[in-house]
C-alpha cells in the first residue's frame, strides 16, 4: 500500500516537495488556494486541490487525517499558515511538517506543538556559509541540539591511513557514517567502514557529532 501524503502550500518548495514525493510512488494530495499552481502540477501528482487551507471544513472534506503526513509550505502569509496548522490539528492529522521562516517563525509553531519544522532558508544558508569557511566542505545538515552531518573531502593527513589509527570517536569525539569512495566513474558507498578500512586519496567521508566537535576535527586536518 502506497504512503498517503498532503502538501498544502504550492510554491517553489512545496511543488518541489510534492514531485519528488509523486516520484518516489507516494500517493501525493497537491493543495493551494491559486488554481493556476494546482493545474501546474495536476498531471504530476495524484490528486491537486484548490482551496482554501484556513478553513477547516474545506480541509476535512480531503480526509487529511487520514494521510501518513501532511507538509505544510505557505510562505505567503504566517497567519495563515498558523491557521492551517491548527485546523489540521483539529482534525487530528498524525504528522505534521510545517515551513519557518526565521527562528521566531520556528519557535512559534514548536510551541503549538509541531515537531517536524523545515527551514530551508537557513539550511541552504548554513550550507552555503560552511562550505566558503572550510573549502573542503561538500554538504553540511544542522541537527538538534548543536550536532551536524558532514560530507567532507578526506584531508590529506588522513589518506593511507586506517579508520583504527585515526580513531575517529576517541580522538575526535566524532562518528564516522560512511566513506564515499572514489572510483573512475565517481564516488561509491562501499558497505560500513570497519577498522581496517584504508582511507584514498579522493575519497569523501561523512561525519557525524557536535558542531564543535565537528569543527575542531576540520581545523587539525586541513
Amino acid at each position: 500500500m502506497n504512503s498517503k501524503f498532503a502538501v498544502i502550500g504550492l510554491g517553489v518548495f512545496g511543488s518541489a516537495i510534492a514531485r519528488k514525493l509523486a516520484e518516489r510512488g507516494a500517493d501525493v494530495m497537491a493543495i493551494d488556494e491559486s488554481a493556476d499552481k494546482v493545474q501546474s502540477i495536476a498531471n504530476d501528482v495524484a490528486f491537486a486541490v484548490s482551496l482554501d487551507a484556513t478553513n477547516k471544513h474545506a480541509l476535512e472534506a480531503q480526509n487529511l487525517a487520514d494521510m501518513d503526513a501532511v507538509v505544510v509550505s505557505i510562505g505567503s502569509s504566517f497567519q495563515e499558515m498558523l491557521l492551517c496548522v491548527f485546523q489540521l490539528q483539529a482534525l487530528g492529522v498524525k504528522q505534521i511538517i510545517a515551513r519557518a521562516q526565521g527562528p521566531v517563525q520556528r519557535e512559534i509553531l514548536t510551541k503549538m506543538g509541531v515537531h517536524n519544522v523545515l527551514s530551508p532558508e537557513q539550511e541552504v544558508a548554513n550550507n552555503v556559509a560552511e562550505q566558503l569557511t572550510n573549502p573542503g566542505v561538500l554538504m553540511c545538515v544542522n541537527l538538534p541540539d548543536e550536532h551536524e552531518i558532514i560530507e567532507v573531502a578526506a584531508p590529506k593527513k588522513l589518506v593511507g591511513r586506517t579508520l583504527q589509527d585515526i580513531g575517529l570517536r576517541n580522538k575526535y569525539n566524532i562518528n564516522l557514517v560512511t566513506i564515499l569512495k572514489k572510483e573512475e566513474d565517481g564516488h561509491h558507498i562501499k558497505g560500513v567502514p570497519g577498522p581496517d578500512t584504508v582511507i584514498g586519496e579522493g575519497d569523501v567521508i561523512m561525519i557525524f557529532g557536535l558542531t564543535k566537535d565537528v569543527n575542531r576535527f576540520i581545523e587539525i586536518n586541513a
